[in-house]
């Protein structure tokens, strides 16, 4: 009897939000796209003027495209998108009480992220994402784009999604944590070995503050502020 209600208590604090074959195929799906983006990145790294506009076009449309799959998948099982976003903002302060965790944490993950990419001996720009800095007006406007998508979106797909139905298929939080910082990583493969275990760290600190806020919203708007602001400050360090 004591035994039942253990397993209905941790079922209850980490509830599935989605039949574990749409997991399955929304895992197929980021590793159907990481393996078609290393074959991309591999080509237009090695082409003298790389179509940097098709490829944050394309990456725009599949992140979004992912995005609805994950919703679609969650409303279908009856469970709430909040569960995956969070509550919604109700009031002026509690937008700036996000804006301002997500400054915080902002900070101090990019303190932790410099001394790892020194442990890890990774450069400041690494030679194999140098192609997809932007250049000029028009491309630093899509890659602004590009960031707010992927501030929105993979906050929702990985932190939101994938990190709550590791915790409830683990019935452990640190494990749904790192589980979704790996596969985070893992989607970004064609930056290179290190990278990606620089990113999955990077994944990890994000589950953290979505873990602790209960709540997507401030990782969406540090993710996009950091993706915004290493592309803008990238291509001009390169010029």
């Amino acid at each position: 009897m004591e035994t039942s209600a253990l397993a209905q208590s941790t079922s209850d604090r980490y509830p599935q939000v989605a039949s574990p074959l749409h997991t399955i195929l929304v895992l197929a799906a980021l590793g159907g796209w990481a393996f078609w983006a290393k074959i991309l990145a591999d080509q237009l790294s090695a082409a003298p003027n790389p179509n940097r506009v098709r490829i944050y076009l394309l990456t725009i449309f599949v992140e979004w495209l992912l995005f609805v799959v994950v919703v679609a998948g969650v409303r279908r099982s009856g469970a709430s998108v909040l569960l995956v976003l969070g509550d919604h903002w109700h009031s002026v302060r509690q937008v700036l009480r996000d804006i301002g965790i997500a400054a915080g944490f902002w900070v101090v993950a990019l303190m932790l992220l410099w001394m790892f990419s020194r442990l890890l001996r990774i450069a400041a720009q690494p030679r194999n994402v140098q192609f997809m800095l932007p250049h000029g007006g028009a491309e630093i406007t899509l890659w602004m784009a590009l960031s707010v998508t992927a501030g929105i979106c993979e906050e929702t797909i990985f932190r939101g999604y994938l990190q709550r139905q590791f915790m409830a298929l683990t019935k452990n939080a640190p494990a749904g944590i790192l589980l979704s910082a790996a596969a985070f990583g893992a989607a970004h493969a064609y930056q290179g070995f290190r990278m990606v275990i620089l990113i999955g760290l990077f994944g990890a600190m994000f589950g953290i503050l979505a873990y602790w806020r209960r709540s997507v919203r401030p990782g969406m708007i540090a993710h996009a502020w950091q993706d915004s602001l290493g592309g803008v400050v990238g291509s001009l360090m390169r010029h």
